[in-house]
């Protein structure tokens, strides 16, 4: 189930009182509550419409819309370990609408909620660093691998560590000319937690790709949100995974044209290496 109830609750003694009335609202009558508009919901709490509105970019959601389509999706309850969405009988129409939906809606929920000048702070500091390492682990060391790819084609000092023991040996080299990014949806793991306070005592900037609230992202230097309300130890990771995705791209774009023509000259020279490795079209 979508920890979007959840989470509902856990903030609810932090809401003002008009805001708290459409929580439980929300929590009472979830299911009617997805099919209500907004001014439905705001007469029914007794409030107005920019407060529900005000709600729901507290918990990370564009609008009502937005949020309306992942509280009736939380009411599905999917299948365990495959993914939130589906269930046992649904087509190829259903399974494909299903997925693209939740990557879509989930994307533009994490654009809207990264903080320009957190993303701007990142680009420079990647820009500047004398070397740049990408950790994660799981299925995070994947994008780790996907950043390196990206950034060591700008003819930058780039290495990615999934594993747990190389990356506290390597962390324990950084130092405040270097930056660290560091990837995790649950920012949680506690060999990862390990390896950032290494680098972290030996002053290197932490970039952290990692849901807000987290551990990791209370060690970040820099924070880039990634807040997906998927419940990974439940379903298959893969929402975060293209939001994280999506994020690498943004940096390793920006960096790009911080380098201007630089970038530029690099990239060909890379092209040109791979001319002879494919047939002609």
């Amino acid at each position: 189930m979508s920890p979007l109830l959840p989470e509902l609750r856990r903030r609810l003694p932090q809401l003002s009182r008009a805001a708290a009335r459409v929580a439980r609202l929300v929590i009472d009558r979830p299911g009617a509550a997805s099919r209500m508009a907004i001014g439905d919901v705001a007469q029914a709490a007794g409030v107005s419409e920019p407060t529900v509105i005000r709600l729901c970019r507290t918990l990370g959601y564009a609008g009502w819309p937005d949020f309306k389509v992942q509280l009736a999706a939380s009411q599905i309850s999917g299948m365990p370990y495959v993914h939130s969405a589906l269930q046992a009988g649904d087509g190829v129409p259903a399974l494909t609408g299903k997925v693209f939906d939740n990557a879509v809606s989930a994307l533009l929920r994490v654009r809207n909620n990264l903080d320009p000048d957190q993303v701007e702070a990142a680009i420079a500091r990647l820009a500047a660093a004398r070397r740049i390492e990408f950790y994660g682990i799981g299925n995070s060391g994947i994008v780790a691998a996907d950043a390196q790819h990206k950034f060591f084609r700008f003819d930058l000092a780039v290495v990615a560590y999934a594993d747990s023991h190389t990356q506290s040996m390597a962390a324990s080299l950084l130092g405040p000319r270097d930056a660290l990014v560091a990837i995790s949806h649950s920012g949680r793991s506690r060999e990862l937690l390990d390896a950032v306070a290494l680098a972290r005592d030996n002053g290197c900037p932490l970039i952290a790709i990692t849901a807000s609230g987290s551990p990791l992202a209370a060690l970040a230097t820099i924070l880039l949100r990634a807040d997906t309300q998927e419940d990974t130890e439940l379903y298959s990771p893969m929402i975060s995974r293209l939001a994280h995705l999506a994020i690498i791209d943004v940096l390793a774009l920006g960096v790009a044209l911080r380098r201007g023509d630089q970038a530029s000259q690099v990239l060909a020279k890379t092209k040109h290496s791979l001319k002879n490795k494919r047939q002609p079209g």
